[in-house]
């Protein structure tokens, strides 16, 4: 079992005035029919809210605390700008405290600014990206992630996702330098199944291991290893298909898939 250090925290207890109640739905929809299996349980939570947009301009902001976030596997800054507003943002890697920290067109391209695509320096890593104009940080936004801005073609700035996929971005879409913070996240071990209890996680049961009116894969006399493809529980063929849509609005944007 391994987990983080939290070397990086430097407050225990969240701002009040950026919480919100978050309610738990055990992976049932409105009408109570689970829609997401092996969900429910889990330490409660509370939500923090966090500017994705950074639309906050002409005025400089000041990290006053970074802090755990249960909502993400990203550490959280707390920004408190010089008219007394306070935000969260994602902290950026390599962040430190009363660090000042800049959004806007005219801002310089240092680790935790936040500025338009077209204004960031070609081979930067940034994170938090938007892919609409004003709508927020969509991607790049969990531990350790960063996207490396390429090169320019016209309004469209062309960027290398940490999955190996080149996009094209507006270039009036914003995005913060440097990578997203918590960088060995990946290297977690939980170790014990209780501990992905405490997630929210419930064990995983194989189809095969059920009763036939449970799942197309159950039943069988003695150890019997499926008899068909492996499917979901309403069959659903699990292997060998494509899940992506045929034509999707944002395929025009791809310049190089993930996978050749």
């Amino acid at each position: 079992m391994t987990g983080s250090d939290f070397a990086e925290v430097t407050r225990a207890k969240p701002e009040k005035s950026l919480l919100k109640p978050l309610k738990k739905s055990g992976g049932r929809n409105n009408s109570g029919r689970t829609t997401s299996r092996f969900r429910g349980g889990g330490h409660k939570r509370r939500y923090r809210v966090i500017d994705f947009k950074r639309d906050k301009e002409g005025v400089a902001g000041r990290i006053a605390s970074i802090e755990y976030d249960p909502n993400r596997s990203a550490r959280i800054a707390l920004v408190e700008y010089e008219d007394g507003e306070k935000r969260y943002i994602l902290a950026p890697a390599g962040i430190q405290l009363n660090q000042q920290v800049v959004n806007g067109p005219n801002a310089e391209p240092r680790t935790g600014n936040c500025l338009p695509l077209e204004r960031v320096p070609l081979g930067l890593f940034v994170h938090n990206v938007e892919l609409r104009q004003g709508r927020g940080g969509q991607i790049v936004r969990s531990a350790g992630s960063a996207a490396q801005v390429s090169a320019r073609e016209g309004k469209y700035v062309h960027l290398i996702l940490p999955s190996g996929e080149i996009r094209r971005v507006p270039g009036k879409c914003r995005c913060t330098i440097g990578r997203v913070s918590n960088v060995d996240h990946q290297n977690v071990k939980l170790g014990k199944a209780g501990r992905k209890r405490w997630l929210g996680r419930r064990p995983h049961v194989r189809g095969t291991a059920q009763n036939p009116v449970s799942h197309p894969m159950g039943g069988g006399e003695g150890r019997r290893a499926g008899g068909r493809h492996p499917c979901s529980p309403t069959g659903v063929l699990a292997k060998g298909g494509k899940t992506r849509k045929r034509r999707k609005y944002s395929d025009r944007f791809i310049v190089r898939r993930r996978r050749k």
